[in-house]
This record gives C-alpha cells, sequence and structure tokens, in this order.
C-alpha cells in the first residue's frame, strides 16, 4: 500500500511539472521577448556558470570523440574559423559577431586571431557581463544592436560571423540580408545554426509537430529555417559571389546536449550558489534540452554551416527587394 501512494504521488508530482513547464513556456513575441529572456538567463549567472562563455554547442569531431564540455565549445570556434577559411586572414581583420551572447567567441577571435571584433546582441546585460569579462587590450568590442535591422552601414565588416542566433530571427530573408548588407565586397560570410530538416520535401509527421511547437515555444524562438531554405534565402538577395557552401555538423556537436545537463551534476557547486530556486530554474530546462537531443538525433532538426563570399554588387532597399521578388512571380 506503501509503494502504491509514492507511486500515485510521484505520478502527480511529474504531471504537475509537465503542466507547470508547459505554462512557463517562453514563446516568441517580439525581439523584446528575446531581450528578455536572455536578460533573465545573463542576470541569475546559471546558464554562464554550466555553459561557460560561450553559450553555443561544442564541437567533438568527426567521429565525436570524448571531451570536455567547455574545451568542445572552445573546439567549435577554431573548427568554425578553419572551416570558413578566416585562419587565412591577417591580424586587424574587421568582423562583426551577430548574436554575440556574453562574448565567448568574439574574445577568442580577437585574441586568438588578431581580428578586429565587434559583438552584438539584443540582449543590454549581455552587453554589460561581456564588457565585464573582456580584460583591456583585447580588440572585441560590444553593443546593444537588432539583427534584423542593423545599425552599421552598408559594406562595414570584412567577415560576418553569426552562431545559433537564426532561430531567434522572425524574418529569415530579411536576416540573410542583413547579414549580407554589412559584410564588404569579397568579405566572407560564416554561420552556423540550429535548423529543421526542410519539411518542403517530408512534411513533419505526428510526433515531430508537437516536439517542434515545444523547441520553438520554451526559448524563444519563432521559427527554425532548414539548411536548404535560408542557403536559397542567401542566394536571392543578390549579394552572393557564386555559391552558398552548406554542411551538416549534426553529429559533431550531438554530444553537447548530454553534457549540458551532466553539467548540473558534475558541478554540484551550482546548489550552493543558486540555491532552490537556481535549482528549479536548472531543472526546468532538462525537458527542452532532451527534446533537443532527440530531434537532432533523429533527424527533425540538423546543425547547419553557411560560407558565402559578398559579391561586388549595391544592396537593394526593402522595398525594391518586394518589388523585384514580386515581378520574379509575374
Amino acid at each position: 500500500m506503501n509503494l502504491f501512494y509514492i507511486l500515485g504521488f510521484l505520478l502527480i508530482l511529474l504531471t504537475g511539472g509537465i503542466v507547470v513547464y508547459l505554462l512557463t513556456a517562453r514563446s516568441y513575441e517580439s525581439a523584446d521577448s528575446v531581450a528578455n529572456s536572455y536578460d533573465e538567463w545573463t542576470e541569475d549567472g546559471i546558464l554562464e556558470f554550466y555553459w561557460g562563455e560561450h553559450i553555443h554547442l561544442g564541437h567533438y569531431g568527426s567521429p565525436p570523440e570524448s571531451k570536455g564540455f567547455i574545451a568542445a565549445k572552445y573546439d567549435f570556434v577554431h573548427e568554425m574559423v578553419r572551416w570558413g577559411g578566416l585562419d587565412q586572414l591577417p591580424a586587424g581583420t574587421t568582423l562583426i559577431d551577430v548574436g554575440c551572447g556574453i562574448g565567448g567567441s568574439s574574445r577568442i577571435l580577437a585574441k586568438d586571431y588578431g581580428f578586429d571584433v565587434v559583438g552584438v546582441t539584443i540582449s543590454p546585460q549581455q552587453v554589460k557581463r561581456a564588457q565585464e569579462l573582456t580584460p583591456e587590450g583585447v580588440s572585441a568590442k560590444f553593443k546593444v544592436d537588432d539583427a534584423m535591422a542593423l545599425s552599421f552601414p552598408d559594406a562595414s565588416f570584412d567577415v560576418v560571423w553569426s552562431v545559433e542566433a537564426g532561430p531567434h530571427m522572425p524574418d529569415k530573408a530579411v536576416f540573410a540580408r542583413e547579414l549580407l548588407r554589412v559584410l564588404k565586397p569579397g568579405g566572407i560570410l560564416v554561420v552556423a545554426d540550429w535548423n529543421q530538416r526542410d519539411d518542403r520535401t517530408v512534411p513533419l509527421n505526428f510526433w515531430e509537430k508537437p516536439v517542434m511547437k515545444q523547441l520553438l515555444d520554451q526559448w524563444s524562438h519563432p521559427a527554425f529555417s532548414s539548411i536548404e531554405g535560408f542557403a536559397e534565402l542567401l542566394t536571392e538577395t543578390g549579394l552572393v559571389e557564386g555559391e552558398v557552401v552548406t554542411a551538416d555538423w549534426t553529429q559533431e556537436t550531438l554530444p553537447s546536449w548530454i553534457d549540458s545537463i551532466w553539467q548540473g551534476i558534475v558541478k554540484p557547486k551550482g546548489l550552493i550558489l543558486f540555491g532552490f530556486s537556481g535549482l528549479i530554474k536548472s531543472l526546468r530546462e532538462v525537458p527542452t534540452l532532451l527534446l533537443m537531443r532527440l530531434a537532432f538525433g533523429a533527424g527533425l532538426c540538423r546543425f547547419g554551416m553557411f560560407r558565402a563570399i559578398r559579391a561586388d554588387a549595391t544592396p537593394l532597399s526593402t522595398a525594391e527587394t518586394e518589388v523585384a521578388s514580386t515581378a520574379s512571380l509575374k
């Protein structure tokens, strides 16, 4: 009988947890909802404690090998530099890190490669923390900016770099155009992103639809693009020289999801630093992390890499782009 009551209590607890998880989703509403979410995650310090300065996935090699969670994140930056051909560029190369978080990648790009980096994020708290973490003499500056309407003039940077920012963008075509607009002719665009399988060819099935809805709702994502779809949007700007090069790094980054949960076990100091409320906040993210692992492992999601060279062309205004797009349909 006691076992029956215990199982009943656990079932009620589990049901209650699921209800709370669903009711407290952080759905995308506007750019402000994204900024507010990142402000909260940055202010409480929990994400930085467990994920380090690099709020992105790690690279575990091909095939993946066992390595530390934080080390894999550093390796990711260096692998992305090599994949993009940025290691061939001279010191002093100007680079914008779009969606820079608290500046982990920006600092590596400045310190290890000598690039002159500007990191932008929509979160004021992330900018504040990035500035605190950046020592004097490191050529990395940070500012609040909106990736959907970057405040920089056309052709401002030699390199445009962006990691895992795309899912927060409500209009992927505008995002693609802004990335290329601020890139100098002949400059290099390198993007790494979470992507959905191209559902134009294989529609989402009965279990994929609710999983995808949670991946969007829980972390303020309006939509995921597909690798094929975003490559097409980059090409359609008319600002790409040649073809957009893509790659799939799903397997190389896949261990990150379970490793991120494992951090809560191997770093018990977090219980002391953040107390019971911190424990609840951390546990609340576990279902989403598990859903991410399921989605990327089962092929619903893919980790996409994109590389493009900016053509020597004048970017169209938004109005001109709409006119050109309409004309192409006639």
